[in-house]
């Protein structure tokens, strides 16, 4: 069967003959009808790989503590063909798969053969996955709009993260597929719901969705924006759905938020804080 990999030594990514995945105990085998693109995750993958190694290393440096500790214990040559070992390993590409169940593990109950289902797999043929990150695809719903719900549950989750009540005004920085859900889901959680992008395409598709906007290509002020949004009293809530290395949404986040406002980190952003922003304004 062919199953997609990234990469990480180069940011290539290849689709390459693999042999289809055991049926595990506790888990699920299933046929793929629809593996859906994460772009914003996707991309981010990518282009670590397409790095340097000065690059690679700023990005993640909790992974640079881990090389130095080894350097101390392990010496220099077997933690450099440690990292160079883990750097060249394919990693499977993908989490948003819609299929049809072929096998069932031992201890399997909640499934069986021919079953419709979603699940985290990746991007590959055949795809074996633990049951409880599975769910029974109902019948009148298509295998193209399934492929979407475990984006989707991304998304549910930051929401319950912010602790959205009603009327609340909140933000959501970022309006690719992630944000464009999570506007959805506060919309019919009845808050009023600020969408911050460049894209005039997503723009529109959030006013679609009952959504004010902001579009910063326009050269529109995000915070300035939310400020007169909320009535000069600063945002309950700011979710960042954005894919950026920049720190400029968490900023931007700090800076619209009101007092005891809260943040909810989705995306993959700079993190580089401002302690006065967080610390003066009591933000979670």
């Amino acid at each position: 069967m062919l199953q997609v990999f990234d990469n990480l030594a180069t940011g290539t990514i290849s689709a390459t003959e693999v042999p289809v995945p055991a049926t595990r105990s506790g888990q699920i085998l299933i046929a793929t009808r629809r593996s859906l693109i994460s772009a914003g995750s996707e991309r981010t993958m990518v282009e670590f790989g397409e790095a340097n190694l000065i690059a690679k290393a700023r990005s993640q440096p909790e992974k640079v503590r881990q090389v130095l500790d080894k350097l101390k214990t392990d010496g220099l040559l077997p933690t450099v063909e440690t990292v160079f070992s883990r750097l060249g390993q394919p990693m499977p590409s993908g989490y948003c798969n819609a299929g049809v169940v072929l096998d069932v593990g031992k201890g399997v109950t909640r499934f069986s053969v021919g079953d419709r289902v979603v699940s985290n797999g990746p991007h590959a043929e055949v795809v074996s996955v633990p049951q409880n990150l599975c769910a029974r695809i109902p019948d009148d719903v298509g295998d193209d709009e399934a492929a979407f719900t475990v984006l989707a549950s991304v998304a549910l989750q930051g929401v319950r993260l912010a602790e959205p009540t009603l009327g609340e005004n909140v933000a959501v920085l970022g309006l690719g597929l992630l944000g464009l859900m999570t506007v959805q889901i506060l919309r019919a959680n009845g808050c009023r719901v600020l969408g911050v992008d460049f894209d005039a395409s997503r723009l529109e598709l959030a006013r679609q969705f009952s959504a004010e906007t902001v579009e910063l290509g326009a050269g529109m002020d995000p915070v300035a924006s939310a400020m007169a949004f909320s009535d000069g009293r600063g945002i309950d809530a700011v979710l960042i759905t954005a894919a950026t290395k920049s720190n400029e949404p968490i900023h931007q986040a700090a800076q619209m938020c009101r007092k005891r406002g809260r943040i909810i980190q989705v995306g993959w952003t700079g993190l580089n804080l401002r302690r006065d922003n967080f610390y003066k304004k009591e933000i979670s």
